[in-house]
């Protein structure tokens, strides 16, 4: 384990989100209030631990998977425990467990809120927790990438280790300038989105926020209603813009330089429209059938939750606790599935589905053909074996996981709807789920155990399981704690010359 590494890395980290912290103040100037002076204190207080803990260089700056994890798992706890300080110090979340449980959603692009109106509270606050959707949207270390030089192919270690999907490849050579590329395509929707609400009378502060809530697909709303009160151009351009966060950024870059024939031909991103319009069709029809108001409404309000749950945004336009059970059966299905590889959104990732099923078909076609050699392919491309793997024991732990926090949340006596969705909305990092934690409710009533429990499952499904898992490997626990005799005497060594 290089460990001067792993403490360099998170050391820039915390520095970065000590400059973050700036921005709420910028807020708090404008809206001309004085608790932006806690944020400034805490982004100072935080840049200046990181200049102290990065102020000696790593002598090695090689950087396996291994590290990856381990700085991706340390970095998102730290920030959120350092996010949440503001929200503790101005007594807007005076509870720490409720502002740390506040700030993990954020950060997770989770939008699941323990605050019963958060029109209540400051300007500087609400931004804050928007803004955490932003940054954790495209993921605090892809943006480190362009700064911190690592050796070799260490910078694509770090970016498998935080980014969503069952791959992730370069796509230039230069990991650097992939991490740039991603960044300015994510910044430029957020623009775009921004100048769409603005055109359509949305206040600059309730655009502003909209706009990087949708971009990390958090779903935190600055009202009590989510995005209900707004006019029906501002939730179409919202549903449209969660939609394009949801696809695989890598259509972005190919539409970007001109390569229409791989960006039109994603098998991954085809099939994520065909669940879009198929479960937005069905859940519509339902509409019609029990009489829900005007059709063009209820497309509108269908295309808005279907948009905000497969993307795991977590907006709202209605309460679709009130909806019929097929169509709260497809937005609990959407919660599973998620958005593609490569975006911001959460879920279990339609690639994942799409290699699950074309594996029970390979499997199938082994039993009419044992001797046959098929392949399972991705846009053409054969799909690895490691790949196919991977996914295998990504299902596997993720049911573990799942109905192992399905269990520990059932002692807190809530219905089975409940206990289940609110576990599938904050694992899924979707933010709403259904009955007592819908909509129109919060997760402020579970204990404080069962938010812990919450907090595991949100940062777990963010970084896809196995980074957070591996820092409570025994293994890996003995190796950064134990030094070994070799790496003890080339210290010695190097302290007598």
């Amino acid at each position: 384990m290089n460990r001067s590494i792993v403490r360099y890395v998170i050391g820039q980290v915390v520095k970065f989100e000590g400059a973050l912290l700036l921005f709420p103040c910028i807020i708090s100037i404008f809206y001309k209030e004085k608790i932006g002076l806690v944020y400034f204190i805490v982004g100072v207080l935080s840049f200046l631990a990181g200049i102290a803990i990065t102020h000696r260089k790593p002598a090695s700056t090689v950087f396996y998977l291994k590290e990856g994890c381990v700085v991706t798992a340390f970095s998102w706890i730290i920030i959120s425990l350092i996010g949440c300080l503001p929200f503790v110090i101005t007594r807007e979340i005076p509870n720490f467990i409720n502002a740390l449980f506040e700030t993990v959603s954020g950060f997770t692009t989770t939008g699941a809120s323990v605050i019963d109106n958060v029109e209540t509270l400051s300007y500087t606050a609400n931004f804050w927790r928007c803004f955490t959707h932003w940054i954790g949207g495209m993921g605090v270390l892809v943006f480190l990438l362009m700064i911190i030089p690592l050796s070799g192919g260490s910078n694509i270690n770090l970016m498998r280790a935080e980014s969503p999907g069952p791959s992730v490849g370069k796509l230039v050579p230069r990991m650097k300038e992939s991490a740039r590329i991603l960044y300015l395509i994510y910044i430029g929707l957020t623009v775009i989105e921004f100048i769409f609400l603005i055109c359509g009378k949305m206040p600059v502060y309730d655009a502003i926020c909209t706009s990087v809530a949708t971009a990390g697909t958090g779903g935190f709303g600055i009202k009590a209603d989510s995005i209900t009160s707004y006019s029906p151009y501002i939730q179409w351009v919202v549903t449209v813009f969660m939609i394009l966060f949801g696809v695989n950024f890598n259509a972005y870059y190919f539409i970007i330089f001109r390569k229409w024939s791989k960006a039109f031909s994603m098998e991954e991103v085809k099939w994520y429209f065909v669940i879009i319009i198929a479960s937005i069709g069905i859940i519509s029809v339902n509409g019609v059938r029990t009489e829900q108001g005007p059709v063009s409404d209820i497309i509108r309000t269908a295309s808005f939750q279907v948009g905000s749950i497969i993307t795991t945004t977590g907006f709202s336009t209605a309460d679709f606790n009130t909806w019929n059970q097929s169509s709260k059966l497809i937005l609990v299905l959407l919660m599973f599935i998620g958005a593609c590889a490569g975006s911001t959104g959460g879920g279990f990732k339609i690639s994942r589905i799409v290699i699950l099923f074309k594996t029970i078909a390979k499997e199938l076609w082994s039993y009419i053909h044992p001797k046959s050699v098929r392949k399972i392919k991705i846009d053409g491309v054969p799909v690895e074996h490691d790949v196919v793997r991977s996914v295998n024991v990504y299902l596997i732990t993720y049911v573990i996981i799942f109905c192992v926090s399905v269990l520990i949340i059932s002692f807190e006596q809530t219905d089975i709807v409940t206990t289940i969705t609110s576990v599938a909305a904050t694992f899924n990092n979707i933010g709403p789920g259904l009955e007592m934690v819908g909509p129109a409710s919060n997760f402020g009533f579970f204990s404080g155990w069962a938010k812990c429990v919450f907090m595991f499952d949100m940062i777990a499904g963010r970084l896809e399981l196995f980074p957070l898992l591996l820092i409570f490997h025994p293994a890996l626990v003995k190796e950064w704690f134990v030094r070994k005799p070799r790496e003890k005497a080339n210290k010695i060594q190097s302290s007598n010359d």
